[in-house]
């Protein structure tokens, strides 16, 4: 399944809101989910802090959900 499908419908989400949070067309979301074309950074880091988890677990690099602590990130 799609990481940001599972996101989103772990917190009981339509497409319609998530598209609405990121200020684009529901379709244009409905293509990333699908896969049919790519996120903007913008919008992973965006869905990344708004699911509390890293950009990393959505795009797959890591089954880690929880986000990386903030001092990793500042060094």
């Amino acid at each position: 399944m799609n990481r940001l499908k599972e996101l989103r419908e772990d917190k009981d989400l339509v497409q319609k809101d998530i598209a609405e949070y990121l200020k684009i067309d529901q379709s244009n979301y409905s293509k990333y989910e699908l896969e049919k074309i790519s996120i903007p950074l913008e919008y992973l880091i965006k869905l990344a802090d708004f699911y509390n988890t890293s950009v990393d677990y959505i795009l797959y690099r890591t089954d880690r959900r929880k986000p990386y602590p903030t001092s990793i990130m500042k060094k």
